[in-house]
This record gives C-alpha cells, sequence and structure tokens, in this order.
C-alpha cells in the first residue's frame, strides 16, 4: 500500500462519512489475521500501517523471561538487550517480521475490510435516518408486490408494506406514489428493515398534522383517534386558546383540509369531533353525527349509557354498529345507546319532571331542518342494513 492508498481512504472518508482512522485500525486488525493464516505464525503479532505513507510493517512482540519456553512468544534478557540495553525482564519487545510479498495480502485484506466497513458504515447510516422517522409519515414510490409485501423505494432505502397494513381501497401499480406510516425500523443482517402501514391510526394524525397548520404550531391538538381503514374515522381535537374553533380549523375553508385527506385515504369518512374532559360531552360528540339526548356516566366501570332521540337509534349505532364501536374507541368509555321510548319504559330518562321539561326546552330549540337531514340519514342507513 502507498500514499495512493491513504489518499483513497480520506476520499472515503469525505464521501461515506466514515473516519480514515476507524478504517486504518479495522484494516491492522484483519492483516494480524491475514498474517497468522498466511505464515502459519503462532507469534503475538502488530501491524502498523504509516499514515502518511501508507506502508504497512508487522512486528513480533516477545516477553522478556529469564528462561525461554517458547521461542515463538519470548525472548532472553541477553538477546533483548542486544538490541537494547535499556530493556528488563517482563518487559516486551517488538521485533520487525514484514515478510516480502506481505504487500500483496495488505492489499487484498484492506480491500475486503474497507468494502465492508463501508457496507456497514451506510446501513448505519440509512438506519439512524429511519430510526428517528419511527411513527412518522413518508412518501416512496411502489417497486414490486408479492404474497405477503408491496416494496415501497424511499430512495436511500426499500420498505415493506404488508398486504394486510394496506386500506381495503388501495390498489398499487409500479410507479405509483404512496403515503405510509413507519410502524417499525429494525437492524437486520442485510441492512435495515422498514415496515410501513396504510391502516394505522397514526397515518390519520400526521396527514392532519400534515394539512393543518394550527396543529403543526400547537394551537390545536389531536387528542384521540379512532379509525377503521378505507371506511370511516373519527378524530378528537382541542384548542386552550378559546378564539380558535378547532374542528373548523381541521375542516378547513369549505371543507379544503379535509378533503385533501380523505382524498389521499381513498374516500374514507372522517368525523372531526370536539374534546372535552367532561365524559358526558365528550361521549356525546363522539357519536355524532346524531343527536344526543341524555348521558349517565358509571366512573367505576368505565361506561356510559346514552339515550337518543327514536328516529336517530340507528344513525348512532351506525352500519353493523361501526359508529358506536368508534365512538367508543375515541373516548375510552364503553357505550350503552338506548331510544328515548326504550329508556322510559325501563324507567331510566326522564329522572323526573323538572329534568323533562329542561329536555324538552333544549329538544325544541334544535333546529327542524337538522332533524329532517337526521333523519334521511338514519333511513338510509336503516335501509342499509335491511339490504
Amino acid at each position: 500500500m502507498n500514499t495512493d492508498f491513504m489518499e483513497a481512504l480520506a476520499a472515503v472518508e469525505k464521501e461515506k462519512g466514515i473516519s480514515k482512522e476507524i478504517l486504518i485500525e479495522a484494516i491492522e486488525a484483519a492483516l494480524i489475521s491475514g498474517y497468522k493464516r498466511n505464515f502459519h505464525s503462532a507469534q503475538n503479532v502488530r501491524v502498523d500501517i504509516n499514515r502518511e505513507t501508507g506502508s504497512v510493517h508487522v512486528f513480533a512482540r516477545k516477553n522478556i523471561v529469564e528462561d525461554i519456553v517458547d521461542p515463538r512468544l519470548e525472548i532472553s534478557l541477553e538477546g533483548a538487550q542486544g538490541i537494547n540495553p535499556n530493556y528488563q525482564i517482563d518487559d516486551i519487545v517488538e521485533i520487525e517480521v514484514t515478510p516480502k510479498d506481505f504487500g500483496r495480502i495488505a492489499a487484498q485484506t484492506a480491500k475486503q475490510v474497507v468494502t465492508q466497513r463501508i457496507r456497514e458504515a451506510e446501513r448505519g447510516i440509512i438506519f439512524n435516518e429511519f430510526i428517528d422517522r419511527e411513527e412518522d409519515i413518508i412518501t416512496g414510490i411502489v417497486q414490486r408486490q408479492d404474497a405477503r409485501f408491496i416494496y415501497i423505494d424511499l430512495g436511500k432505502a426499500e420498505a415493506l408494506l404488508p398486504v394486510n397494513e394496506k386500506m381495503p381501497s388501495d390498489q398499487f401499480k409500479h410507479g405509483d406514489r404512496v403515503k405510509a406510516f413507519i410502524t417499525k425500523v429494525e437492524k437486520t443482517t442485510k441492512g435495515p428493515q422498514i415496515v410501513l402501514s396504510r391502516t394505522h391510526p397514526g397515518l390519520l394524525k400526521r396527514l392532519f398534522e400534515l394539512e393543518v397548520p394550527e396543529i403543526y404550531e400547537g394551537v390545536v391538538e389531536i387528542k384521540s383517534v379512532a379509525r377503521e381503514a378505507g371506511d370511516r374515522s373519527k378524530i378528537a381535537v382541542y384548542s386552550a386558546n378559546p378564539d380558535v374553533d378547532p374542528v373548523g380549523a381541521c375542516v378547513g375553508p369549505k371543507g379544503s383540509r379535509v378533503q385533501t385527506i380523505v382524498d389521499e385515504l381513498k374516500g374514507e369518512k372522517i368525523d372531526i369531533v370536539h374534546w372535552s374532559e367532561d365524559p358526558t360531552v365528550y361521549v356525546a360528540n363522539a357519536l355524532s353525527p346524531s343527536k344526543v339526548i341524555h348521558v349517565d356516566v358509571n366512573e367505576e366501570d368505565k361506561m356510559t349509557q346514552v339515550i337518543v332521540p327514536d328516529f336517530q337509534l340507528s344513525l348512532a349505532i351506525g352500519k353493523r354498529g361501526q359508529n358506536a364501536r368508534l365512538a367508543a374507541k375515541l373516548s375510552g368509555w364503553k357505550i350503552d345507546i338506548k331510544s328515548e321510548s326504550d329508556a322510559t319504559e325501563l324507567g331510566l330518562y326522564p329522572k323526573d319532571d323538572q329534568a323533562q321539561a329542561e329536555l324538552d326546552e333544549d329538544y325544541d330549540g334544535v333546529d327542524n331542518a337538522d332533524d329532517e337531514e337526521y333523519e334521511v340519514e338514519a333511513q338510509e342507513v336503516a335501509d342499509h342494513d335491511e339490504k
């Protein structure tokens, strides 16, 4: 090896970000093994690479002893002092034993070590880059697909999107651009393995963070997300600033912000509701778009009993129980929904005449147009269930 080799190592250091000193130390360690293997030596040796010229020297290290047992590892005091009169017992003497044809072995070994270290360093750099992006959103290009995975090109790495983690409405072709959520980044013998998901609730949360500046700036906070990928989702938002409407901020002017997210999720319906510390208010909001007229809270069992108008029972429950199921996931409370007439027959509602009067007054204040809209939607749900 020579100065050209040292210049090459300097270029690798600059291009790949791998310290030249680390590479040289790795080469020295590999050359020790190569020397022992090629020259059948059991000696304790040290390899030294000159940092300026690139020249390689091999030194046998021997202990100074009174009585020599193994001449490959030991030397007498008399022999050591013949090299340097200052040597004493138990000192270590280094004697150069560089073979004449060692340069060829050194060059081959150096090539292998540098190549391996570059590969390891690149894998390490990629891993460090993506481990910091775990639970974040990323955009990639579809490369190919097999029975288990869709392979997504992320530029520096290839990620895996398991088939069961794509949405039912996803139909990917080669070259399609796709946004996905990074669920896991692991080190493997073949490099970092990056696993993606299109069904994870985190994808919805990150999409809102990208589209809604108020969320990115911290003015609006996403408190909870419940999702049935490809079909319907609910998201609860909150703002400590009384002048900011968190739901309006997420919907955007004429619904533009939420529509962008709906388009990305291939038409997935999204309900945006106000978060509240009060479980009676929060559960009622979570059951949107249905109207709730009464909520009983059982703190001990973490359960709520919700009463809705008769004509909105189907809307509150949703297709195959979806609306109630998502509301329960969103709020963290178990929800038992009863119609107003059933609750009255069971003696659960109203509690007293005063409560009934207050509820009647609240109910009369509801816009009839809204009631008609909910009736139509409830009837559509009922018709769908019958089919």
